[in-house]
């Protein structure tokens, strides 16, 4: 097993997102769900970030954006940007998920569902989210 297995307190904890398209969204409204205070650094966003309670930073990335943060994720549409970043986060000791590359992830983001006070993730490690999201939907009949 390459990773440990670990639901995290994130309430009133930093956290950036680095991007800020559809994936971006994804996480960050999970995010939010999960009581981070999100930072999301993209030049342009989607419509429905203005809609969240994060902090919207309308520029490219810098490596001080990761001050603070005690997790990052990078989710831009440039495969070098997310290198960057995961190169910058992983220098500071912040655990970084990159989007298109699971490889370079310090974390991996499960698929999950939950019912009440049961939670379920599910991991392939990301070498198959697709295979993740299958399963998350078959349980989620079952519950």
């Amino acid at each position: 097993m390459k990773h440990y297995p670990v639901f995290l307190d994130l309430k009133d904890r930093p956290v950036l997102v680095v991007g800020a398209g559809r994936i971006a969204l994804r996480k960050t409204k999970g995010l939010v769900e999960a009581g981070a205070r999100v930072t999301v650094v993209a030049p342009e966003h989607e419509p429905e970030f203005d809609e969240l309670p994060v902090r919207l930073v309308s520029r490219r990335f810098r490596a001080t954006d990761l001050a603070g943060a005690v997790l990052v994720f990078a989710a831009t549409n440039d495969r070098l940007t997310n290198h960057r970043i995961g190169i910058a986060a992983k220098g500071r000791g912040i655990f970084a998920n990159i989007a298109d590359s699971a490889g370079e992830c310090g974390f991996v983001v499960p698929a999950r569902m939950a019912r009440g006070s049961v939670h379920v993730a599910i991991s392939t490690g990301g070498d198959n989210p697709r295979l993740s999201s299958e399963l998350r939907k078959k349980l989620e009949e079952l519950l």
